[in-house]
């Protein structure tokens, strides 16, 4: 990945540091740590960091604004892959509350299914009725 590029440059020491910026933001450092900050680009450039604070300001202030927007597109991904998260987690509730009721609704479908066949027995309309005996009332005590 290729921030600055390196083709307008002719000082050796401004190449080095644009360089050092592109290894830095690609995450390929060779002699620093990786951090992003001016002081490891110093050590990355192979230059002392008053070259960056008072002589070449202008990468410095490049690099520290594309720190910056780094820095918002990873919080970007970061708060997408929660939101996203998040959003499995709520689809993973739904989709238990669904088979919970399609479970329910196939006990009441077959309660319905036989009330609906003793009905029937019962009114007569069915062959079977014959079958079916009704149970005898119980008898409340007052």
């Amino acid at each position: 990945m290729t921030v600055l590029p390196l083709d307008r440059e002719s000082d050796p020491v401004r190449r080095g540091i644009i360089a050092a910026i592109n290894r830095l933001l690609a995450g390929t450092p060779h002699r620093s740590n990786g951090r992003l900050n001016v002081t490891q680009l110093a050590v990355e450039a192979d230059v002392k960091r008053w070259h960056l604070t008072h002589q070449h300001t202008d990468l410095k202030d490049q690099f520290q604004a594309e720190v910056t927007r780094a820095e918002a597109k990873r919080t970007a991904a970061v708060q997408q892959a929660d939101e996203y998260a998040e959003l499995k987690a709520e689809n993973a509730e739904l989709r238990k509350d669904c088979r919970h009721l399609e479970a329910r609704l196939e006990i009441y479908a077959t309660a319905l299914n036989q009330l609906a066949l003793e009905n029937a027995a019962l009114s007569g309309r069915d062959a079977d009725a014959a079958k079916v005996r009704t149970l005898p009332r119980s008898r409340r005590l007052p």
